[in-house]
């Protein structure tokens, strides 16, 4: 499980040998076993200081390609965001790690966790909205009392423990601040290793839409605010074709074709309009408060810039019945 002592221990390296191996393992396969297509446009677009590299998310290993290119291309490696609940296998996580996969937490993801921690089970939907509602108000500095139970199981808010790192006593804090300050402390641990990334010189991978979707989805605000805290490019790539390589589990690829487009980069003097003048603390509540326009207005800008680069199928579509991302449903961090 990814707790708060596994985020201090997570180290990065300029030239992280596990990417070279996992390359030549990609080559044979790209190359020779049974053979890809792989097709790069834009390689004018690409600077080269550091970037955040910002790519539509159509399938499982859609980024390994890409890598591979870079890799082969110009040497450039990267530090990729993928989601906390990847590092809940212990062998799963120790290839991530390895591979410089920065996870990344939620409040939900959080609250989830720290209830099958205390009641071995995952919270109902009326549990999960409570909660959530609770820590998202306390988060934004608002007066929220505690659920009374039984709407929520008492365990959950006397039980003293320390399930992801930090501790939870009842008598010196409630359980809202409780999942406030675990939040707050993981993702200033995020946002430290994100900004070592820059300074080794490392390239960010992110895919701002979150989940993955054969049609581009709209960019979620995160991409926005680490681009303005760290005021390195934002470089926009279309992925067109990689799931008919990787149509299922396997990461072995299947023989198909490829395109890769690469957008103007966009940097942080582009981005003057949405400019944050004082500093703010990336991903905390009060900063997405008084900031939203600002990030929804980057967020959208990249949305915008990624889809120019693809071809027609995966190009964004309204949001089918179920994929709003306010979902009130634990269901997503398992």
């Amino acid at each position: 499980m990814l707790d708060l002592p596994r985020l201090q221990r997570l180290s990065l390296t300029a030239r992280p040998l596990p990417q070279r191996i996992l390359g030549r393992a990609l080559h044979a396969n790209y190359v020779y076993l049974p053979g890809v297509d792989l097709n790069v446009e834009g390689r004018e677009n690409m600077p080269d200081e550091p970037v955040i590299f910002a790519m539509n998310h159509t399938d499982r290993y859609n980024y390994w390609p890409w890598q591979y290119w870079i890799w082969k291309d110009s040497g450039r490696f990267t530090a990729a965001w993928v989601k906390g609940k990847y590092y809940e296998s212990r062998l799963l996580a120790l290839f991530m790690e390895s591979m410089l996969q920065l996870p990344t937490v939620s409040r939900g993801y959080l609250i989830t966790k720290d209830f099958q921690s205390v009641l071995q089970r995952t919270p109902t939907d009326q549990e999960y909205t409570l909660l959530r509602d609770l820590v998202d108000r306390r988060a934004a500095g608002e007066e929220a009392p505690l659920p009374e139970p039984p709407e929520v199981p008492e365990r959950l808010l006397r039980k003293p423990r320390s399930p992801l790192g930090l501790s939870f006593e009842p008598t010196e804090r409630d359980y809202a601040d409780y999942i406030c300050d675990l939040f707050s402390a993981m993702m200033a641990r995020f946002v430290e290793l994100n900004e070592e990334a820059r300074d080794l010189g490392l390239d960010l991978l992110i895919f701002p839409q979150g989940t993955r979707s054969i049609r581009l989805l709209e960019s979620h605000i995160g991409i926005a605010q680490i681009a303005l805290h760290l005021r390195i490019p934002i470089v926009p790539v279309g992925c067109n074709g990689s799931e008919r390589l990787y149509p299922g589990g396997s990461p072995f690829a299947k023989k198909a074709s490829v395109t890769y487009r690469i957008g103007e980069p966009i940097h942080y003097e582009d981005l003057s309009a949405f400019h944050v003048e004082r500093a703010f603390a990336p991903f905390s509540a009060e900063a997405e408060h008084d900031h939203a326009k600002q990030f929804r207005g980057i967020a959208a800008l990249v949305t915008d810039r990624i889809e120019a680069l693809l071809d027609e199928p995966y190009r964004r579509a309204p949001a089918e019945p179920g994929e709003e991302d306010g979902s009130r449903s634990s269901d997503r961090f398992i």
